[in-house]
């Protein structure tokens, strides 16, 4: 992950600090609380472009110490292929260390059951809350945007989580001037949000200025797609398409990156950077809300995941 230098504001002030400097120093200030008030944090990494640049965050936070954290991913069996193989590089890259998660584990062993229409994004939850008690994780970080979704919204950057790793709103703490309470009684943990201040616009344009790689998923590709609930779905053995959805090839690309049963991509010929950050810039609907099938069941899906200790 290349860096380029830092760029000023336009006040003309050369010690005043851009819109993404102030987004970058917010999170490194994170990462460096947390290293200093946790005994066993971890970082959620799935090789997606949030938990991408929360990753080149902590490397900043660091450098040119390696990164105090393990990685965690819980893979739902139906992750995009590309992205395993960025996530997979990028760690042997920085000789991170990597535990994963695996919703398949507990689908053979019958301790989870498959859903109907496939999808294992709500699967997720069972897996991540049992690698948090086993490995005793007492901070958590999660690439979660406030501009997301409204669930999200409400969160603090330190969310407190009990014993059985659920979220209530009602113990939000307050977090003046930057002050992160990061108490917790044995058995609980704080999920963290270095990314919270952050919108998808923000995140697309650091990823520009650092000239971060990403997966070519995120770009415009061909691909065999097939339309359901008026999202286009990538083929695939976790159960699409039906008789009745024709695959077709289209240009397209994805805004996020999840289980693939869940995660439409949109019709796009951005495929580079500047065009990517002129689509999102003109979008209208967050990425979750125009992609994720998985948010569309009700109203309230995503703060129920939460509450059950989804992130």
């Amino acid at each position: 992950m290349t860096t380029v230098a830092h760029t000023h504001d336009t006040t003309g002030s050369p010690f005043a600090l851009s819109h993404l400097d102030s987004l970058e120093s917010e999170a490194v200030h994170i990462f460096r609380e947390v290293a200093g008030e946790f005994e066993r944090p971890v970082i959620l990494f799935s090789g997606g472009k949030d938990s991408i640049v929360m990753l080149h965050l902590a490397l900043k936070a660091f450098a040119p110490a390696p990164v105090p954290f393990t990685l965690l991913h819980v893979d739902t069996g139906h992750n995009f292929p590309e992205v395993l193989e960025y996530r997979d590089r990028v760690v042997a890259a920085h000789g991170l260390r990597l535990r994963v998660a695996s919703v398949q584990d507990y689908i053979d062993a019958g301790t989870l059951r498959e859903r109907p229409d496939g999808t294992r994004n709500p699967l997720q939850t069972v897996p991540l809350t049992d690698a948090i008690r086993e490995h005793r994780f007492d901070a958590v970080f999660g690439g979660g945007r406030r501009d997301e979704e409204k669930a999200r919204a409400k969160e603090r950057v330190f969310s407190l989580r009990d014993e059985f790793s659920q979220w209530d709103p009602r113990r939000q703490r307050p977090e003046l001037w930057q002050l992160y309470n990061g108490r917790h009684a044995p058995g609980e943990h704080v999920r963290v949000f270095p990314l919270s201040n952050w919108t998808e616009l923000d995140v697309w344009q650091y990823i520009q200025r650092e000239r971060i790689e990403l997966p070519e998923i995120y770009f415009a590709h061909e691909r065999e797609v097939f339309l359901r609930h008026g999202m286009w779905l990538t083929a695939g053995d976790w159960g699409g398409p039906k008789e009745s959805e024709t695959p077709e090839k289209r240009l397209i690309r994805y805004r996020t990156v999840g289980d693939m049963s869940c995660t439409g991509a949109v019709d796009s010929d951005a495929a580079t950077l500047d065009a990517v950050i002129a689509e999102i810039a003109a979008s209208r609907l967050t990425e979750r809300g125009a992609t994720r099938a998985d948010d569309k069941l009700s109203e309230a899906a995503m703060e129920d995941r939460k509450r059950e200790g989804y992130f």
